[in-house]
């Protein structure tokens, strides 16, 4: 084996059954395994706030190695980790079949599973973390989604500060809005005729609609229903709860495990039917093919699952490259800057987003491919908004140079956050419109209803 191997890298599944995975002896060991080689090599240093702290507290130490360091002292590195995986897929040279065997967001996964089985995760971020429970209180009426749009704005000086005070949210940083007309309830009331012409007819999917675009987005849905249908794709929307990306986060794997079981029995019969399964939103789509089965890997429903499912700009390039779209295509006046979506790049899938939007005539796009610095939930927090600002500065400049009316990425969070980013820029351009995802612009661009 030599160092930056070009086979394949490869994933071990996650033993968070087995007692000895929450041994917090053996824990530290492979942390200062793993931290004695990243310091060593330091390839990581533009991506998250992870590799920075933990160069820093050791070049800080009295010996400037991780001899003098203390584990305690390891706790800030371990939760600046947004579990993005860009470091295992794009950079780190040491991935397993390297004799290295090393899988940072994956070990930093288990220091977190540690800390939710001692009760060291937040009560708060546990709460903020029960999406589908959320989603469900706040979109029981009108009224009631109305209040909590009002009271969760970030121009709302009079809720904010105390939100910031009693969930650590900061008062600056913007959040999604809640709807109580969820994608499940707009698709059981009518569905898009199918267009029988369409090269691409024949074709049958099912969209997970995922916590986000159920109750957060719902357009993310119906753009994409419109835009299968249009192409001769006829759509089922199931939606049995969420993919348990913010249980990841917490460290809280049996949660994680429970959810996977109960999706992967419900899209199961879809799956024999020869139903093929879509994503709305990256993250969600990465646990589906590549969590899920390292958590699940006995279970056969999980696996098939894994097999089946596709983003859904993946799935529309390729209708367009293996039957062709359908006609009625037009472009976008003003251009687009399309972000990728760290959780898009670890499906290892190209570009997808953007390759949707090539497709698109007399469209002038820029592709940007870097972190926008949100990392799912992290980045809203109190401690951590001024960070993500800061790493996604660089994406926030490019966009501004571009000048291109529409912002777009597959991660509406890291869409909003990108919007916030250019906001506070000296030099920002007026009157940019931040789009939910790809497949919304791609639908307008169609001249599509949804």
């Amino acid at each position: 084996m030599t160092e930056g191997s070009l086979g394949a890298p490869t994933r071990h599944p996650i033993p968070w059954r087995d007692e000895a995975f929450y041994d917090e002896s053996d824990l530290d060991s492979e942390l200062r395994r793993i931290f004695d080689i990243c310091h060593g090599c330091r390839r990581c240093f533009n991506l998250c706030d992870s590799f920075p702290r933990l160069f820093d507290l050791i070049d800080d130490s009295d010996s400037g190695e991780l001899d003098t360091v203390e584990s305690k002292d390891f706790k800030p590195v371990i939760d600046a980790c947004t579990l993005c995986d860009m470091c295992f897929m794009s950079k780190c040279p040491y991935v397993p079949p390297h004799e290295f065997d090393l899988d940072f967001p994956h070990l930093m996964l288990r220091a977190r599973a540690i800390d939710h089985r001692n009760g060291d995760t937040g009560w708060v971020e546990g709460q903020l973390s029960k999406t589908d429970r959320n989603g469900k209180l706040a979109g029981l009426a009108a009224p009631l989604t109305s209040l909590a749009n009002w009271a969760s704005h970030d121009a709302n000086k009079l809720t904010r500060p105390v939100l910031e005070k009693m969930a650590h949210v900061h008062r600056d940083a913007a959040l999604p809005e809640f709807h109580s007309d969820t994608f499940v309830k707009r698709a059981a009331k009518q569905a898009p005729a199918i267009n029988h012409d369409a090269p691409g007819f024949g074709r049958k999917a099912v969209l997970y609609a995922t916590c986000f675009g159920n109750y957060n987005n719902p357009e993310i849905g119906t753009a994409t229903r419109a835009v299968f249908a249009h192409n001769g794709v006829e759509t089922e929307v199931v939606y049995p709860n969420c993919c348990g990306m913010p249980q990841l986060e917490q460290g809280d794997l049996a949660a994680v495990a429970k959810n996977a079981a109960t999706v992967a029995a419900e899209m199961a019969p879809w799956i024999e039917r020869g139903y093929d399964i879509i994503g709305l939103v990256p993250s969600c789509t990465l646990m589906l093919k590549s969590e899920w089965p390292l958590i699940l890997p006995e279970s056969e429903a999980v696996q098939a699952l894994a097999a089946a499912t596709k983003d859904v700009s993946e799935y529309i390039v390729d209708i367009a490259k293996t039957e062709g779209l359908a006609d009625g295509l037009g472009g976008i006046v003003d251009g687009v800057t399309v972000h990728i979506a760290c959780h898009a790049r670890a499906q290892n899938i190209g570009q997808k987003a953007a390759d949707l939007l090539r497709l698109l005539p007399d469209t002038d796009l820029q592709v940007i491919e870097r972190c926008s610095g949100h990392g799912g939930s992290w980045g809203v927090m109190k401690d951590n908004f001024d960070t993500a600002l800061k790493v996604g500065k660089p994406v926030a400049r490019q966009v501004a140079k571009a000048a291109h009316k529409h912002i777009v990425s597959e991660c509406p969070l890291a869409g909003i956050h990108i919007g916030q980013g250019v906001e506070r820029l000296p030099d920002a351009p007026d009157n940019i419109n931040v789009a939910p995802h790809p497949i919304v612009l791609f639908a307008k661009a169609y001249g599509l209803e949804f």
